[in-house]
C-alpha cells in the first residue's frame, strides 16, 4: 500500500505585503518555503538550496553579477557590474545564486531551485503545500 500526499491550499499572505516586502519565508507545518514578487511575478520555492541543503530562501536577494565590457568592439574586460532588472537569490551558506523567477543556477541550468506552486486570488498569496 503506499501513503498518498495530501495537499492544501495556504493563504499565506496579502499580496500588498508581500509587494512592499519582496520577500516572505514561511513554515507551513514542517514545510519551509519562500514566496517572493518581482516583475509583477509571484514565485514560491522550498526553503532548501540544491548544493548542500541550506536555508537558500533566507539569503540576500541582490541584482544578477554580469561581466562588462568596454572599448572599440567590446574587447575589454569593466570588470563586474549588476544587471539592471534581473534579481538573484544568494544562499547564505556558500553563495549559490538563483534566478528569482526562474529558480535556476545563472552558470548551470540544470540546478535550481524547487516550486510550490503559488497563486494569487484578489489580493490573497495562496501556496499549496
Amino acid at each position: 500500500m503506499s501513503a498518498q500526499i495530501v495537499r492544501r491550499d495556504v493563504v499565506v499572505a496579502s499580496l500588498a505585503d508581500l509587494k512592499e516586502r519582496e520577500r516572505i519565508v514561511f513554515d507551513v507545518d514542517g514545510t519551509e518555503f519562500g514566496v517572493y514578487f518581482h516583475d509583477g511575478e509571484v514565485r514560491a520555492w522550498y526553503n532548501v538550496c540544491p548544493h548542500q541543503g541550506g536555508p537558500v530562501c533566507q539569503g540576500k536577494i541582490m541584482p544578477r553579477t554580469v561581466q562588462l565590457v568596454r572599448g572599440e568592439g567590446g574587447l575589454k574586460s569593466g570588470g563586474p557590474g549588476h544587471h539592471p532588472s534581473d534579481r538573484n537569490i544568494v544562499c547564505p551558506w556558500h553563495g549559490f545564486e538563483f534566478d528569482i523567477l526562474t529558480g535556476k543556477h545563472p552558470a548551470d541550468q540544470s540546478v535550481g531551485l524547487r516550486r510550490l506552486p503559488v497563486r494569487v486570488e484578489g489580493d490573497d498569496v495562496i501556496v499549496t503545500v
